[in-house]
């Protein structure tokens, strides 16, 4: 049976002992029902990943000893994903979840002139991450950045690649051809795609627009289908 795996930000390198989250508490005792003796991972998602050994099972506050622990390194090829947030927050969440089981490195949900949404709520888009992460066994929880505003986006993230995939005619590249070993910005626009302005600043700014094929996809369908294409595994 495959050994439990938890996240738990606050565990550091170097500590002996620790206190489990009321919440991994929880899983571990009340729906796992582990006892004293029992083996679990823990992820900080920063990196590291340390074996444990639960000394003390409470349903609050259980406490675990460290065995040891192994740093994963980061990968060398960061992806950024700015893309926009849309009216139905279900297909959002869909698209957070699987990008992180892909190990995206940055996810900034982006406000554009065609982009319609309701509030977003931070807390569960993390929560979201970070159960992805633990699911995927990750070492790494992706960066999540506030909702920003497409020329805020444009100004403050640069990358060696950067690309974004629209649906209007003109000249585009295939993202199969793309070649984004290092740093890359991807932007993926609204339902209604980005506007003709959006498009002419972006390209302004150094980002070569991309097709994704012969067919016009959900904002949720391309960014996860643009991502399977350009990451390096």
């Amino acid at each position: 049976m495959p050994v439990p795996y938890f996240y738990e930000p606050t565990l550091t390198i170097g500590v002996n002992q620790f206190t489990l989250s009321p919440e991994t508490s929880k899983h571990c005792v009340q729906v796992l029902r582990m006892q004293e003796g029992a083996k679990i991972d823990i992820t900080n998602g920063m990196g590291a990943v340390f074996n444990a050994t639960i000394q003390t099972a409470h349903k609050t506050n259980s406490i675990v000893r460290i065995q040891r622990h192994q740093s994963v390194a980061a990968s060398q090829q960061k992806i950024t994903l700015g893309i926009s947030l849309l009216k139905n927050a279900v297909r959002l969440e869909w698209l957070f979840e699987k990008a992180t089981e892909m190990g995206i490195h940055q996810i900034v949900p982006i406000i554009c002139e065609r982009t319609i949404h309701e509030r977003f709520k931070m807390d569960r888009m993390q929560n979201i991450l970070q159960s992805a992460m633990i699911q995927s066994q990750q070492a790494w929880l992706p960066l999540l950045c506030e909702p920003t505003e497409f020329d805020a986006f444009i100004r403050k993230h640069k990358a060696s690649v950067n690309l974004i995939a629209h649906c209007e005619l003109g000249d585009k590249k295939n993202i199969k051809e793309i070649l984004a070993p290092d740093d890359v910005n991807l932007l993926i626009g609204p339902e209604g795609d980005f506007s003709s302005s959006e498009i002419a600043t972006a390209i302004s700014n150094n980002y070569t627009p991309i097709q994704l094929g012969p067919t016009r996809l959900r904002t949720e369908t391309a960014g996860i289908f643009a991502l399977s294409v350009l990451k390096i595994f």
